[in-house]
């Protein structure tokens, strides 16, 4: 039976496409083919299957619409990329990155990488309150993306001046009609089709405030009618609306009702399609990228199933009318343009010498796409724009002029997130920063702890020099937190400790990746018992230290990098202690001299710390990590030590350690190798294993410590990039202690 139905629908199809033919056969010229591309965020790489099996049939397209996903795929082939080309560059794009806020983490300056990306929710303050942007995502590197990939057409401004004519759909958000875009910048026209109302910012365009053009018109066949097709090919990546048996909840019966006025259109411009491609992708999500390759190969196989239809469709217009001519400009291939002259548009308080500067453009020089891609990312990692896009105007000689359109951020931010650790408890951390506030050219930041334990910092960054150079950074910090005593890697008591900083840093930054200073601090630390144990610490130790330091970082990413190193390291004196210490045990003075000789002399310190970060895949990445501290003192010297265990840098002088929980070791002197391997399970989700060993105490032998000189550990941790930052449930486990521990963290430290 179903053999014989199949036959039946063969039969009807031939005998409909050769009945079409013989109508096509009387024009008195040859038909003009529209495609259209539907729009279905990631469901829209589909698509690109379509055409690469109109490419291996031989049938060449005159026209080209579409709207979100389908106006990239869309005009990437309209401007002359074959359906193989198109392929591989949508394999190769990182598209989570793309439809993100985040831009690469090597673009910023050291001085704000420690920054970048740490917050769930910012809030600009702008006019005396706090607003809200017209969509959570800017995306500034999709801007640069689009920017690239038609970098060879950037002196075409008529979109019918492509290989193949093209026009892409968006939604005039003040009186919700159709916007054809067909000229202009391609770049603004793409980003403004894809504008998802609420998710991406609008668009500002020719005086119009554009957003995407699915609200109105997601599949937009009339409009490839409208430009000359006779005969219109459509490929519809969308699933139409829910069967009754699904609208089983509030939530899904209002999406129902939001998406009635685009299933209405989208019936009216499936009517007007001769050959209607629809795509069953009920398996994937709009935003699922993660799934991008297999989206892709789907889309593949749909088209090796339409090849034969293709081909015939090709094969009899050649045999009635020809070959086609090439009628079209052909995409010529540029590799690089010589820019003669600049504006920059939209700046208000910031100089247009300070951009320029700031992204290293001077004009009269050759540029490639991935020195103008460097350039903006070089500008934005300032923090001081909102966006940055560009565009390129022919002029006379071959030459170009480019034009910066920018948006300075407000001078003002709030920022919040939520973070809770095993070790810190649950806490809201909140940050206000306010650009050349106090002074000109300046950042200066409020942060903090509120919760189970109070942590406040001030921070001021004030640069000097042409391209900040110089960077003077005073700064002010309270922490007032629980801390677990241990004793035989048993938790045997509870206290409080108090700490402030006051530091001065005098910094020479060099590019984006390594920056050295000089700086002085007093810390004032101190220790009260909250629970009785057998050793008990009680007391206050104020210090100063003089110091010298180098940073380095080249990492891709803030949270879970793939490639590139980190590395800090201090050398400093410490002097003018003052220690006041005294210990008990279960509440009773011990004064015997062995453990009351409190350390009061100058002495030298090392802190070090070096992590690197090496992918073997697109699923692998390997883990190590070197850290270590020596405070060179002699005698008994419990302040200013270094505490060991954790997964997560949260405080001061700590040294992570998978196997053991925090602050469960305390030492004068240590160094520790870790080596680890990242899995990536699927996008977002890894699962992460680390080994380490730890040598403790080997300058000297402590009356104090009961620590054995070598601890061996290892973790392993399930893990979610979320949006409020990492989620991690981890198991531990220590050959010293002989336990098996568990760990939380969610979000990011203080």
């Amino acid at each position: 039976m179903k053999i014989r139905k199949s036959l039946l629908v063969c039969f009807f199809s031939i005998g409909f496409l050769m009945s079409y033919m013989i109508s096509l056969a009387q024009l008195k010229e040859r038909p003009k083919i529209g495609l259209t591309l539907s729009g279905g965020g990631a469901k829209g790489l589909a698509h690109i299957g379509i055409l690469k099996a109109i490419d291996s049939a031989g049938l060449k397209i005159d026209y080209v619409t579409g709207t979100s996903m389908g106006s990239i795929i869309g005009s990437l082939y309209a401007i002359g990329n074959s359906g193989n080309k198109i392929e591989d560059i949508a394999r190769k794009t990182d598209w989570n990155l793309i439809f993100s806020n985040q831009v690469p983490l090597r673009s910023f300056s050291l001085e704000e990488k420690n920054e970048y990306g740490k917050y769930a929710l910012e809030l600009p303050f702008s006019q005396g309150k706090f607003t809200l942007p017209s969509g959570a995502i800017e995306s500034e590197e999709l801007w640069i993306k689009l920017s690239e990939m038609y970098f060879n057409v950037s002196d075409i401004k008529k979109f019918n001046r492509f290989k193949i004519p093209f026009a892409c759909i968006a939604t005039d958000i003040t009186n919700a009609e159709a916007i054809v875009q067909d000229s202009g910048e391609i770049v603004t026209a793409v980003r403004a089709s894809m504008a998802i109302p609420g998710v991406f910012t609008t668009v500002e365009d020719k005086g119009i405030t554009l957003v995407d053009g699915g609200v109105i018109r997601n599949f937009p066949v009339s409009d490839a009618i409208a430009m000359g097709a006779n005969y219109t090919i459509g490929s519809n990546v969308t699933q139409g609306l829910l069967p009754k048996e699904k609208l089983n909840n509030p939530l899904q019966i209002l999406l129902q009702i939001a998406f009635l006025k685009e299933d209405q259109d989208n019936r009216k411009q499936i009517a007007l399609t001769d050959l209607y491609i629809h795509h069953d992708l009920t398996k994937f999500s709009i935003g699922g990228f993660e799934k991008a390759n297999d989206i892709i190969d789907t889309g593949i196989n749909k088209g090796k199933l339409l090849y034969p239809r293709f081909k015939k469709l090709a094969d009899s217009l050649n045999q009635l009318y020809g070959k086609r001519k090439e009628e079209n400009l052909s995409t010529k291939s540029i590799d690089s343009v010589y820019i003669t002259g600049h504006a920059v548009r939209g700046l208000t308080s910031i100089s247009e010498a300070s951009f320029l500067n700031s992204a290293n453009f001077k004009e009269n020089n050759k540029y490639s796409i991935k020195d103008l891609s460097e350039i903006v990312r070089r500008a934005y990692a300032t923090r001081e724009y909102q966006f940055i896009h560009y565009s390129l105007e022919p002029l006379p000689e071959g030459n170009f002029g480019i034009i910066f359109d920018v948006e300075e951020t407000v001078s003002t931010n709030a920022k919040m997130g939520i973070h809770y650790n095993t070790f810190t408890g649950i806490s809201l951390v909140a940050n206000l920063t306010s650009r050349n506030l106090l002074t000109p050219t300046s950042k200066s930041l409020i942060t903090l702890n509120v919760g189970d334990n109070i942590r406040a910092k001030a921070e001021h960054y004030q640069f000097f020099g042409g391209e900040k150079s110089l960077v003077v950074i005073p700064t002010l910090q309270y922490e007032s937190f629980k801390v677990n005593t241990y004793r035989n890697f048993k938790q045997d008591g509870l206290y409080r400790m108090n700490y402030f900083l006051g530091d001065m840093k005098f910094q020479l930054a060099n590019q984006r990746i390594i920056n050295t200073g000089l700086g002085y601090k007093f810390e004032s630390e101190g220790y009260d018992p909250e629970l009785q144990s057998a050793l008990e610490l009680k007391g206050t130790d104020n210090y100063s230290t003089a110091y010298t330091y180098l940073n380095i970082n080249t990492l891709d990413r803030s949270i879970y990098p793939r490639k590139g190193i980190r590395l800090y390291g201090e050398f400093g004196i410490v002097f003018g202690q003052d220690p006041h210490l005294s210990y008990s045990s279960y509440g009773r003075a011990i004064t015997s001299p062995d453990t009351t000789n409190i350390n009061a002399s100058n002495y030298s310190r090392v802190v070090f710390n070096a992590e690197s970060y090496h992918s073997l895949n697109d699923r692998f990445t390997i883990l190590t990590q070197v850290q270590g501290g020596i405070n060179f003192s002699t005698g008994e010297n419990e302040f200013n030590g270094f505490y060991i265990g954790g997964l997560n840098k949260m405080y001061r002088n700590q040294i992570v350690f998978a196997g053991l929980q925090d602050a469960t070791l305390h030492a004068q002197n240590v160094v520790s190798g870790m080596i680890g391997l990242r899995s990536k399970i699927w996008n977002g989700v890894y699962l992460i294993a680390k080994t380490n060993i730890l040598l403790n105490d080997f300058m000297k032998n402590r009356s104090i410590s009961s620590n054995p000189r070598w601890v061996s550990g290892s973790s392993l941790t399930f893990a979610y990039n979320s949006l409020i930052g990492p989620i991690e449930f981890s198991t531990m486990y220590s050959v010293q202690s002989k336990s098996v521990q568990t760990n939380v963290n969610i979000g990011i430290p203080f």
